[in-house]
């Protein structure tokens, strides 16, 4: 199944609002940066700086957000089937080492203002300026933030949710440069270092993030419940097993699954029912299935459900045996199949013996066959 005209629509259009509120952000933070440095060169002021450096990262912040939006939204090529839409994970990250960079050198500053301190000389101008900073930084940040959670962009998210807590940061440079007038107690370079502490924390978390995105994270239980509610409204769908997600951008998820249906039922008669799912998913979530595989019920063996209990008690009676699905007995020739989900914390080999010796002891005659599956979904 393709990406749909309409998804494609809704990719340009989440382009465009990254793009714009990006470039407000670029704006607004280079015009804070500007006021913040020069007022903190005249104030000799290192964490009025730092400050002004820290604005001045968030506006290149912006600029690579930018980048990556509009490398990811490349259409897919030959060489790239699935998209470009892992590049916005990659500027990310390169945003994310800028960050980190940039609360480095502001260590070191702060150490050496610390180690060889300078009188600072603040004025009324210098208060005002921080005071409108805080109010604009405190503005951006709801706005950026509000446009993130709309397009679902975790970039833009961030961006507010750090420059809400900038806001902060300048408020305290602000009462430091108050404490100063008022009882001549100077915190210049341990306010600095405070910020510097602040950005690496800020930029190491992004890193994380974007760490956690490259690799592959567990599928959100809220979006496994919603496409496992939206197949199990189809009656001859008895359970969803093994749903995996691939991520391959922002908005970009592509998944396979199994379900259950009677042996009974024909191949035509599973072909447009997997096609009724895979086009109700997609419409409803966005996730296009890339596979549907299948998982037959025994429905004329009364034996079957009665075995099947039987086995289901003896498997999880172990901890680390979390889930047992896809259960199919063949009476005629002596053979069960069932997959069971392992944690992580077991080995895996080592678990399969066991699970085979038990159940061979509980039904002899049986050859059984156990496919183990990955804690990949809740």
């Amino acid at each position: 199944m393709e990406e749909s005209a309409e998804m494609r629509s809704l990719t340009v259009q989440r382009e465009r609002i990254i793009v714009k509120t990006s470039t407000v952000g670029i704006v607004t933070n280079i015009l804070l940066a500007s006021f913040k440095v020069f007022v903190g060169v005249l104030a000799n002021s290192i964490a009025v700086i730092l400050d002004g450096v820290n604005n001045f990262s968030d506006a290149l912040s912006s600029v690579i957000t930018i980048i990556g939006a509009k490398l990811a939204g490349k259409k897919p090529d030959k060489k790239h089937p699935l998209g470009h839409g892992r590049l916005e994970y990659l500027s990310a990250m390169l945003v994310s080492a800028l960050v980190l960079y940039a609360g480095a050198v502001s260590l070191v500053e702060s150490i050496k203002k610390i180690i060889h301190p300078e009188v600072p000389v603040y004025s009324a101008l210098t208060l005002a300026i921080l005071a409108v900073a805080v109010v604009i930084k405190l503005l951006l940040g709801r706005y950026v933030k509000k446009q993130g959670e709309k397009v679902k962009s975790g970039a833009l998210i961030a961006s507010g949710s750090d420059a809400s807590f900038d806001a902060i940061l300048s408020a305290s440079v602000l009462v430091c440069a108050l404490l100063y007038l008022w009882g001549h107690i100077s915190l210049e370079g341990y306010v600095g270092l405070v910020i510097s502490g602040v950005i690496m924390k800020a930029g190491w978390g992004m890193l994380q993030e974007t760490l956690n995105d490259i690799l592959g994270r567990r599928a959100d239980p809220e979006v496994v419940r919603q496409v496992k509610q939206i197949i199990l409204q189809e009656p001859q769908v008895h359970g969803v097993y093994d749903l995996f997600i691939n991520n391959y951008g922002p908005n970009k998820n592509y998944a396979s699954l199994h379900i259950e249906i009677d042996d009974t039922l024909t191949a035509a008669q599973v072909d447009a029912l997997t096609r009724q799912i895979e086009t109700r998913v997609y419409r409803q979530t966005g996730i296009i299935l890339t596979g549907v595989g299948v998982y037959a019920r025994n429905t004329s063996n009364s034996e079957a459900a009665q075995l099947r209990n039987k086995i289901q008690k003896i498997v999880l009676t172990h901890d680390w045996a979390l889930q047992m699905h896809g259960f199919y007995l063949d009476t005629a020739h002596k053979k069960m199949q069932f997959d069971v989900v392992l944690s992580f914390e077991v080995d895996r080999q080592e678990a399969l013996q066991i699970l085979t010796c038990e159940v061979q002891q509980r039904c002899p005659g049986y050859q059984v066959q156990i496919t183990p599956d990955l804690d990949i979904a809740s």
